[in-house]
């Protein structure tokens, strides 16, 4: 189980910088649902945060809120020391927004739908050039500027609303699922131009998809159902979980009598067959006690017991064990 210190509502950011996104007890109701239920949590200086969960869970209504997209019901949200309740537009003023469904001008030329939303913006019409080719210099446009956004693949679509997001070089950026739909290589180039913002902007990263938040945040919150039921870095969260070594072990023998003959090897908690190899060689998930390491055990016995051992491998708890449990003991408390 994940350990208190790594639960619930931390104000303090992980790395002890100074503090750019600041959310205080914030609620959001639609009626009688709360999208929203009295979430708190800090984002300091240049980290990359990721917002991970369930659709549903309440990511896009957060950020919502914190955008000043939308009013929260109850609690505060300040981003740059700004209230975006009280001090809306200086707290738009550091900040850029890509939401999941990139506000684009299909029939407008790249460049000329950018010089357009720095328009929207209110930059000075002396600064509008720069900011536009420093924004399609970081995204990777510059190429494509003369071309018709609707006949753009779809991660160079994507690639322009992150462009129009970073006009004027903001302090914070905030995106919402922004590689749903992408190909692989696709998010590939997304995820790097993201990673490439750590330490210069603070950035919110909202997504469902695991691998996208250990290969690019900083640090993690998973929210469910509207109250974030975990934060800290990838690593403390699993270093938090680890409460057994964990080895995967292949072996060639009758699944119930090779299960039976591990769950017997002293300190082994729980053997789980985890994929069929082919014939009766099979893949075994065994969760040990933390103490030592159980793989001489586990040979003696496999061997002792007549059976042909493949492979023993440590493993560990990833994200998405922690991401998994979380969700499971969610819906068992329901």
């Amino acid at each position: 189980m994940v350990e208190p210190a790594a639960v619930g509502n931390s104000a303090v950011p992980e790395t002890g910088a100074p503090v750019m996104i600041e959310v205080s007890n914030l609620t959001k109701l639609y009626g009688l649902t709360r999208a929203v239920d009295n979430i708190s949590f800090t984002v300091g200086k240049g980290e990359i945060l990721g917002f991970l969960g369930p659709n549903g869970a309440g990511k896009t209504t957060t950020m919502r809120v914190l955008t000043c997209y939308t009013p929260a019901s109850a609690g505060t949200a300040r981003i740059g020391g700004y209230d975006v309740s009280r001090q809306s537009e200086q707290a738009r003023s550091i900040l850029g927004y890509l939401p999941e469904n990139a506000p684009l001008y299909q029939d407008m030329l790249v460049d000329d739908y950018l010089r357009f939303m720095a328009e929207v913006k209110r930059y000075p019409g002396s600064r509008r050039r720069a900011i536009v080719e420093e924004a399609m210099e970081e995204c990777g446009l510059t190429d494509v500027r003369k071309r018709i956004i609707r006949n753009l693949s779809k991660g160079y679509r994507q690639r322009v609303g992150l462009a129009q997001a970073l006009l004027g070089d903001p302090q914070v950026l905030v995106l919402d699922e922004p590689t749903v739909g992408l190909d692989p290589r696709q998010i590939a180039e997304i995820r790097q131009l993201i990673k490439g913002m750590a330490g210069r902007r603070t950035v919110i990263l909202s997504t469902h998809i695991l691998p996208e938040v250990s290969m690019t945040c900083q640090k993690v919150i998973i929210i469910n159902q509207g109250r974030i039921e975990a934060q800290g870095t990838p690593e403390s969260l699993v270093s938090a979980l680890e409460a057994a070594n964990v080895v995967m072990v292949t072996v060639d023998g009758p699944a119930a009598a090779v299960q039976e003959l591990i769950s017997r090897v002293p300190g082994v908690k729980s053997v789980v067959q985890e994929r069929v190899l082919g014939g009766s060689t099979a893949v075994y998930r065994v969760e040990a006690a933390p103490q030592g390491d159980p793989r001489p055990e586990l040979a003696q016995a496999i061997i002792g017991g007549g059976y042909r051992l493949f492979e023993l491998q440590s493993s560990g708890y990833s994200l998405e064990d922690i991401f998994l449990r979380i969700i499971s003991r969610q819906k068992e408390a329901a």
